[in-house]
């Protein structure tokens, strides 16, 4: 791991660099620098998934660094996605092996479960019938998890986990579950704080990675909704501290013990948003970047799944 890079413990006593690079929307073609840079810089995680399309490419960036002896594989914390279409229990070792194939290496680090919900078998990532609705499929994530057991049986990954689960759907894993989940990823940043959520997974010993921590600047807003970048009390706090908006919100995230993975493609973005341990925000001034939370602060709603029964948003938290 790298050493100035804080870690979070799971709860099977292996450890999660607290700062990751993000690699959705890294367009295949870009992401191999990305990803070079960012070991350069000091980054030891990546969080990556099947839906993103990139996975040959960080692994073709992340091996050509260790064959340059820039870094050692056990060094690197990989994290990769199961897509909603491979939510079968017997697709799902499938699905990490062709992964795995995809990112070059023997094993990730972490695995997630990437949604709750399952969608139609062997008919592409986004199956629609011929009115474009999305096909569900009756796979439940419960059956899914033993799947995701049977990839750390396997050596193939070494720890498994969520993302955006709502409390209720991690409790059911939880009531099922022979190994544990150690981690849940789900969108937050100040505008959808997560207090409640982030409280529950640290109840049940799960850690928390934030996504989109940044608000998704590239992700087209809904009418009506602001961008968090662009926020007057976020300005304040970060003219204070002398630091970006983005690094302000990337610290926020750290501050509350919540692992962080923004995405960017730029080197010089890419050392910006690493640069972030030589400062405390204040207490006061962390209650007001939580004071911004608000109902419909949601960037990602997965809006053509809403009527499956295991969409995770109907809940509170």
């Amino acid at each position: 791991m790298s050493p100035q890079v804080p870690a979070v413990k799971f709860n099977n006593n292996l450890e999660f660099p607290i700062i990751g690079l993000g690699t959705w929307k890294s367009k295949p073609d870009e992401v191999s620098q990305a990803v070079k840079d960012a070991i350069d810089i000091g980054y030891r995680h990546f969080d990556c998934a099947y839906l993103y399309e990139n996975e040959k490419e960080i692994g073709t960036a992340i091996n050509d660094k260790i064959k340059e002896g820039a870094v050692k594989r056990e060094e690197l914390f990989i994290t990769t996605k199961l897509w909603n279409t491979d939510h079968k229990k017997e697709l799902v070792v499938p699905a990490l092996k062709r992964s795995l194939e995809l990112l070059n290496l023997e094993y990730v680090d972490l695995y997630l479960v990437h949604w709750p919900l399952a969608l139609k078998e062997g008919l592409g990532l986004f199956p629609k019938d011929e009115n474009g609705k999305t096909l569900f499929s009756d796979a439940s994530y419960t059956d899914t998890w033993k799947g995701m057991e049977d990839c750390v049986k396997l050596g193939l990954a070494k720890s498994i986990g969520l993302s955006n689960f709502n409390h209720k759907q991690i409790q059911k894993i939880l009531d099922i579950a022979e190994i544990k989940p150690v981690n849940n990823q789900f969108e937050c940043h100040p505008y959808l704080n997560q207090s409640k959520l982030i409280e529950f997974c640290f109840k049940h010993n799960i850690t928390v990675t934030a996504f989109g921590p940044l608000g998704s600047p590239y992700r087209p807003l809904r009418p009506g909704a602001t961008v968090l970048l662009e926020d007057p009390v976020l300005k304040n706090v970060s003219e204070k501290y002398k630091k970006s908006p983005a690094q302000i919100l990337i610290k926020y995230q750290i501050q509350r013990n919540v692992a962080v993975i923004p995405k960017s493609a730029t080197k010089s973005r890419i050392a910006s948003n690493f640069d972030v341990f030589d400062y405390t925000i204040s207490s006061e001034d962390m209650e007001l970047l939580n004071g911004l939370n608000k109902p419909d602060g949601r960037y990602s709603l997965l809006d053509d799944c809403m009527e499956h029964p295991d969409y995770p948003f109907n809940e509170e938290f």
